[in-house]
């Protein structure tokens, strides 16, 4: 398994993987993620893990989740980059002028089409069960967007820790 990941890894192009990144500068825009199944999990993680950096995240069908608007970010992850509950959100977001980033094995796909930012994962023959290889590997790039923005906030790991443990 982790030499699937790694060889994966080795096959994202850097420039794409840039734009991932710059997409998340603004630390005060509003961000919502959202994905499928297992895809979906992933995107929770990743939620997750942005809140703990103290942006300001949601995940989309959550009962608390305000209505995406004009200057948000939705951030989907799909494999297929065609499942029609992610294209209607990615769809949706859009139309309120939102900006759409998505994480997909498709670049091809209609996910890829509507977003504004796409990072394509070339998940290409793995020995693991369905689509594992292309969720472990969207939720390491994740975490690897998290790290860059982590090293540059003072005392992340600390504010982090507060944040995952504050009911305690």
């Amino acid at each position: 398994m982790g030499q699937e990941i790694t060889d994966l890894l080795g096959r994202i192009d850097v420039d794409a993987f840039a734009r991932l990144v710059q997409a998340f500068d603004d630390p005060d825009q509003r961000w919502f993620f959202s994905g499928q199944g297992r895809s979906g999990l992933v995107a929770q993680m990743g939620a997750m893990r942005f809140m703990h950096l103290g942006r300001t995240v949601h995940f989309v069908g959550e009962v608390s989740a305000p209505s995406i608007r004009r200057g948000d970010a939705l951030l989907i992850v799909s494999g297929s980059g065609e499942t029609p509950v992610s294209t209607g959100f990615a769809r949706i977001a859009k139309a309120e002028g939102a900006k759409v980033v998505t994480l997909t094995h498709e670049p091809a796909g209609t996910l890829a089409g509507i977003a504004d930012v796409t990072l394509h994962v070339p998940v290409g023959e793995s020995k693991q069960f369905g689509g594992s290889l292309f969720e472990q590997s969207c939720l390491v790039l994740l975490d690897s967007v998290v790290l860059g923005l982590a090293q540059q906030i003072p005392d992340a790991h600390k504010l982090m820790l507060f944040r995952h443990t504050n009911l305690q």
